[in-house]
């Protein structure tokens, strides 16, 4: 008989844990349904040597909303803004050149 080798491979394994994956340089946008008609967007990801509270400050300013910065569980820090504020945080996001549109994931409905 021949000697066969097989290769290890998991299905389950995260793509993330593999060297050289880039699923932690993208920033998720999403939003979350509170009571009613109301809604809540969620920025998460953005670079850590960026100023966050500046960012917040300019997005609630251009959008006429309420926003807060809120620690994760992983301590990094996540926008929050009242309403749906999905495609204009992008549109913020890319003509800010903060970060790139294919970075950018929309998440919601």
């Amino acid at each position: 008989m021949s000697n066969l080798q097989f290769h290890n491979f998991d299905a389950f394994k995260d793509a993330a844990d593999e060297p050289g994956a880039s699923q932690g340089d993208k920033v998720h946008v999403r939003v979350q349904q509170r009571n009613g008609r109301k809604c809540i967007t969620t920025i998460a990801g953005l670079a850590d040597d960026l100023d966050i509270k500046r960012i917040c400050k300019a997005f609630k300013k251009n959008f006429s909303c309420n926003g807060a910065v809120q620690k994760d569980e992983d301590d990094s820090e996540v926008i929050q803004l009242s309403g749906d504020q999905r495609t204009n945080v992008k549109d913020f996001l890319v003509d800010q050149e903060i970060c790139h549109s294919d970075a950018i994931v929309l998440h919601g409905f």
